[in-house]
């Protein structure tokens, strides 16, 4: 097969990007990688498929409250980073030692890329800690799993999931995580996603995670035209203007690929966001179209997959100081729509509550360091994926902006 897929990751300068490394960004995929609905398998088995029911009763099989100790241990860490002064936009393993708890970051790592795909920490003591002492931390085990990537044109590496009163029907401009709007099953543009809870809405805000390969043998059983429509590399996919010089404002690319070049039966790899596809509205339609509209077969492919995805879906409530790491390859997730405290609610304290606030993390995990052969150009890029605007730098703002 082809080597294309096969990037080296460039040098960049140390004044923008501290950790010597810069995001990849959005790409199409290699076409001639792109396999075919024939190459797909008809049913995938093995621990990457997984029931809702298995889990759904069992939390103790993928949650783990920190202990004192290894609270203890993640403090002495973030202590002796901010202390050092380096830019948090720098940390690296290195920088953020852990003596007991790297084993279980490892093994995690491991259940993560090839095991069930989702975990649940909970227990970190954000609300002692504050927000800056709580990112490092976060961060600091973040370095255990990938590398982190830009979630923005503005060169975020820590993200904030939190209501910014953003209209949510813009979605051609609009990132909806910047919204209280529902969020339907979708991966994000990293291998795996981290979402800290600072701070819990009033209501909703609630997470669905799914195994996308138990979807996937779903929809072969049941709808197998419509796992033929999710792979054909003939969807649109828009990057909301996040573009860098020379780009064009949207990629062609599929749902659902397969992976290449591996020694072990290739895996169905998704790499998807609904709302990245239906608003491109302004691209595809009147006497000036510059790509197809969605067709029937995808408009229906779609609803089947968004009420698979839902049906088969494990419920995950996050409470303060709870950390969700999941694998976008093989696990979707979901976010029912949230209500805010009203201005000027006070808890029993008499405190004032604050808005519902994730801190949110991309990490990359390129495939010669065990992520996912994937047939993008970028797939030995250790930063793979995210989204990057020409050179704009690493930030990490410790709130919302």
């Amino acid at each position: 097969m082809s080597s294309t897929v096969t990037t080296t990751t460039p040098t960049v300068p140390l004044s923008l990007f501290p950790d010597g490394l810069k995001t990849s960004g959005q790409h199409a995929p290699d076409y001639s990688l792109v396999r075919p609905y024939e190459d797909f398998p008809k049913e995938i088995t093995g621990p990457t498929v997984w029931d809702a029911a298995e889990y759904r009763d069992s939390p103790e099989r993928w949650t783990h409250a920190f202990t004192a100790d290894e609270v203890a241990e993640i403090g002495a860490a973030s202590d002796h980073f901010i202390e050092a002064g380096t830019p948090l936009t720098g940390i690296t393993k290195a920088h953020f030692p852990l003596p007991t708890l790297s084993s279980r970051m490892n093994a995690l790592r491991e259940d993560l890329l090839n095991g069930k795909g989702f975990f649940r920490f909970r227990n970190l003591p954000v609300r002692e800690w504050g927000l800056h002492k709580s990112a490092v931390a976060y961060m600091g085990l973040g370095t255990y799993l990938g590398y982190f990537v830009s979630q923005n044109g503005r060169g975020h590496v820590l993200g904030h999931v939190k209501d910014l009163g953003e209209d949510p029907t813009q979605t051609h401009k609009v990132r909806i995580y910047r919204t209280n709007a529902r969020q339907f099953f979708h991966t994000d543009a990293g291998d795996f996603v981290g979402l800290l809870c600072i701070a819990k809405s009033l209501s909703g805000g609630e997470s669905d995670i799914v195994s996308t390969h138990h979807v996937f043998n779903t929809l072969q059983r049941e709808h197998p035209d419509v796992v033929r429509t999710l792979v054909e590399p003939n969807w649109y996919f828009d990057r909301k203007g996040e573009v860098s010089t020379g780009q064009e404002h949207w990629y062609r690319g599929a749902v659902m690929y397969l992976e290449t070049e591996t020694e072990r039966p290739p895996r169905v790899y998704t790499k998807f966001d609904p709302n990245n596809v239906t608003s491109l509205a302004r691209f595809n339609t009147g006497p000036d179209a510059k790509i197809p509209p969605l067709s029937d077969k995808q408009r229906y492919a779609l609803d089947v997959l968004e009420r698979t995805c839902k049906e088969l879906s494990l419920h995950m409530i996050l409470e303060p100081g709870d950390i969700q790491f999941l694998h976008n390859p093989h696990i979707f997730h979901a976010r029912t729509a949230y209500t805010d405290y009203p201005p000027g609610s006070l808890d029993d304290n008499g405190n004032p509550r604050p808005q519902r606030h994730l801190m949110r993390l991309w990490l990359a995990a390129p495939h010669s360091e065990g992520g996912w052969k994937v047939p993008f150009p970028d797939s030995d890029n250790k930063k793979r994926g995210g989204v990057q605007v020409n050179d704009q730098p690493p930030k990490c703002p410790l709130d919302a902006e």
